[in-house]
């Protein structure tokens, strides 16, 4: 069974791919956010999915739902960059002037190709940035966005490809700030994700370039449990290891997230205060404020994109359910 049937979210379509074991529900009308993602044979939703009351709440904030990308993310300095001759300045709207989570709000989305096949199905979206004054007028150098969803059996991916349409080099940054759902038991829940070491980040929460240690979060190599977790952390992958998170509940159920290590560089956690009913695992290319950094790209992760060039980034999802461990007393 696998198909792509259309719905409706607040009377915009939406797009369901089913592939009888996993439901994924996407709003390219909205800025093409994966705003769900049910286990059809567990009975659970994996991702924070906005409620049809939620409509202005959404709008407003909509990288509080679902799998928002954020173009560029993180924080960037009053807004302010230049690059490549140009002068960028986003919208300054966060505390202290400075501009948060990028461009990437609610544009609207067109759907290119539906695929229906026995291995799995698919939806491919594509937006340009000119066609939004608001993003041009910030980032005026146009792009085109393209994404695949595939789903296929308990594993969705996404590749999204990025090419500049304009006639100047462009820095390019994205993330996705991914909402999975602890069930109000987060003592249930471990974490295991390679990292070593913590962007420091200055009184103005933008990082400053340093690493500091891990101090607890060592246990992130381990497992971490996400009792009385409270992470608004920015990680780094180490050189070598994967980009690879790994959610683990105590019956043996398990989210593993992963990204192109080429390109993804940075892990953010955020549990929205002590860890309750959320944990935000967020893949990052670059580090917020990578233009304004007296770092090297391969540190940062800032994508140069030439005129014409073209990246493509993949990230996976899959759900596994293993024995669970075995404790004695």
């Amino acid at each position: 069974m696998n198909q792509v049937t259309k719905g409706q979210w607040n009377g915009y379509d939406t797009y369901i791919l089913n592939s009888g074991r996993l439901e994924v529900t996407l709003l390219p009308r909205l800025g093409n956010n994966v705003i769900g993602i049910k286990d059809i044979e567990n009975t659970r939703e994996i991702l924070r999915r906005p409620d049809e009351s939620e409509l202005a709440f959404y709008l407003q904030k909509p990288y509080h739902f679902g799998i928002p990308m954020l173009i560029p993310p993180g924080r960037i300095s009053k807004g302010h960059f230049e690059y490549g001759g140009t002068t960028y300045q986003f919208d300054q709207n966060t505390a202290n002037d400075n501009h948060i989570h990028g461009l990437h709000r609610s544009q609207a989305w067109c759907v290119s190709d539906i695929e229906e096949e026995d291995d799995g199905c698919a939806v491919s979206t594509e937006f340009i940035s000119s066609d939004d004054p608001k993003w041009i007028a910030q980032f005026p150098v146009p792009l085109k966005l393209e994404m695949t969803f595939r789903l296929q059996g308990t594993r969705l991916s996404q590749s999204l490809r990025v090419t500049n349409l304009g006639s100047s080099p462009v820095p390019f940054g994205m993330g996705y700030h991914t909402w999975f759902l602890l069930d109000g038991e987060p003592h249930r829940w471990t974490l295991d994700l390679p990292v070593e070491g913590i962007y420091t980040l200055d009184n103005e929460l933008i990082p400053t370039g340093d690493l500091s240690p891990l101090g607890h979060l060592e246990l992130l190599n381990t497992g971490l449990n996400m009792k009385d977790a409270d992470l608004d952390t920015i990680l780094r992958i180490p050189e070598g290891k994967p980009a690879e998170a790994l959610l683990k509940r105590d019956d043996g159920y398990q989210i593993h997230y992963s990204a192109d290590r080429d390109f993804f560089k940075h892990w953010v956690l955020y549990t929205k205060g002590v860890a309750e009913e959320f944990l935000c695992i967020e893949p990052y290319t670059w580090l917020p404020n990578a233009p304004n950094l007296n770092l090297p790209d391969d540190e940062t992760g800032l994508i140069h994109l030439e005129p014409g060039q073209t990246v493509n980034l993949n990230t996976k999802i899959s759900i596994q359910r293993t024995s669970p461990e075995t404790h004695q007393d």
